[in-house]
């Protein structure tokens, strides 16, 4: 690594949270251009996927008519396909057609009072969901409205973001970077003392307070690492808790939710979405899911005993051992 080279650490705002990069680049290197090339990566995600923005394609799309056949940008098709592809392999633990349903409970761009729905309600909202009504035309790259469908990609956009800004850093000659939105993370390439990026994994809250593990270090050498869990969004009413993950099989937020599930990819859109399915199928099941298709994903749990922690051998083997 170049004597004459900084770790430079930038920042900024995307898709209602903050973005950050830290990332090695010659002392003479405009660090303006940069800042305002990683902020046009994201804002080009939020363009095209953002349900917040009335005139994104997204919003677009989800406003038309029934039979009609739209073309889809670039960035917004790469996340399509991920998603529809997780979904599938899911078993619709994720799914990107359930922005109603998000609405419906309270959260996300469109929502309703925060509380539990109408039960008629919540049933006509449930038919016009399913990632299976999602038709794709991979020769004109274009994505069939059947009617009603409502795409919410919140749960893997802001991963892709991440993805673009890292390629985008690499082609302009950026050779390490820790890149972040929101909390999904990707690092490739070592700092100016020759080691790699080093993160601490999210923790759940009660980890925070008093640490009933040791702390688990990743070593980010191209790789991306995305968390999901109870302790971002969620509200209390009546006495019940609303986590803002819903199970789309079920039609309403995940009960129980775990505490914390991270997943390691080589993309950070994947660990996004992977980490959300993860939460929908729960400790148990998520984990059994997760060694069955060597996903790398670790799972903070509550019992009446306190806190357990699962990982997937997977997931072991990127642990950093000097850390460790």
């Amino acid at each position: 690594m170049s004597p004459n080279s900084d770790i430079a650490a930038l920042g900024g705002h995307t898709m209602g949270t903050t973005w950050s990069a830290k990332l090695v680049a010659p002392r003479s290197r405009d660090l303006h251009a940069l800042h305002a090339g990683i902020q046009a990566e994201l804002d080009r995600v939020v363009a095209q996927m953002s349900t917040w923005e009335a005139d994104s394609d997204i919003s677009r799309y989800n406003r038309a008519g029934a039979g009609s056949w739209h073309p889809i940008p670039n960035d917004f098709w790469n996340v399509l396909v991920a998603a529809h592809d997780i979904a599938a392999r899911s078993d619709g633990a994720f799914d990107p057609s359930i922005g109603p349903l998000v609405a419906l409970w309270g959260f996300g761009a469109n929502a309703a009072t925060q509380r539990a729905p109408d039960p008629a309600q919540l049933a006509d909202v449930a038919r016009r969901c399913g990632w299976n009504k999602l038709q794709l035309n991979p020769q004109t790259q274009s994505a069939l409205q059947p009617g009603g469908l409502q795409l919410d990609l919140s749960a893997i956009a802001k991963g892709y973001g991440v993805d673009l800004v890292s390629r985008w850093l690499r082609r302009n000659g950026i050779d390490a970077a820790l890149v972040e939105v929101g909390g999904e993370l990707h690092g490739y390439g070592l700092k100016p003392d020759g080691q790699p990026w080093r993160v601490l994994v999210e923790s759940a809250p009660e980890e925070d307070a008093g640490a009933e593990y040791p702390p688990r270090v990743l070593a980010l050498n191209d790789l991306a690492v995305a968390t999901s869990g109870d302790r971002w969004h969620h509200y209390e009413h009546d006495g019940v808790s609303y986590s803002h993950t819903l199970d789309p099989r079920t039609q309403a937020p995940v009960t129980r939710a775990t505490a914390a599930v991270t997943v390691i990819d080589h993309e950070a859109m994947r660990a996004d979405a992977w980490a959300t399915a993860l939460t929908v199928m729960g400790a148990e099941q998520g984990l059994a899911f997760a060694n069955e298709h060597d996903l790398a994903a670790r799972f903070v749990s509550r019992s009446n005993a306190g806190l357990e922690e699962a990982m997937t051998p997977a997931f072991q083997r990127y642990l950093d051992a000097e850390t460790q």
